[in-house]
């Protein structure tokens, strides 16, 4: 499976490509070199996300999981660039506890990409399943809505 590492204002990005989709995303972690032409288009769009001049990715993924942590991913991508949800809310659209939908969003495999940092405890920022390279997750957290103008959220 192919693997490459990618340079981001957040630190080091690993992605890892599966039968034509994008299947993980990682801060740190193993780091590869493998040169596919998805692998590219999906630096490319992360460039342009950090950029500001890309919204939305449009890459083929998979999640491989539950159908459970399927639908919580499918929920987290319908979240608009620059927007919030709560755990609450996605529980509530998913008709599950909001602690499994916290966990759920904790295994995401492809944070960024599939935006988990979009969702929020009711009473405060949440977990995040990233690890920014260095960065602890709330604080990568925090950068990546600051990044998307939704830190007044924060406040």
């Amino acid at each position: 499976m192919p693997i490459a590492t990618i340079d981001t204002p957040t630190g080091p990005m690993t992605l890892t490509e599966e039968n034509g989709a994008i299947t993980a995303a990682m801060w740190g972690g193993s780091t590869g070199d493998d040169d596919t032409p998805l692998l590219r288009r999906a630096a490319t769009q992360i460039g342009e996300y950090f950029a500001s001049t890309r919204t939305e990715f449009d890459l083929p993924l998979r999640v491989n999981g539950s159908e459970f942590q399927q639908a919580v991913c499918d929920a987290m991508l319908a979240i608009p660039y620059g927007e919030t949800v709560t755990y609450g809310d996605i529980a509530k659209q998913l008709n599950a506890p909001a602690q499994a939908i916290g966990q759920a969003c904790g295994g995401n495999p492809i944070p960024l990409i599939i935006p988990c940092h979009r969702v929020l405890g009711a009473n405060g920022l949440g977990g995040f399943s990233g690890d920014g390279g260095g960065l602890a997750g709330i604080e990568l957290k925090v950068q990546l809505l600051r990044h998307e103008g939704a830190a007044g959220l924060l406040i």
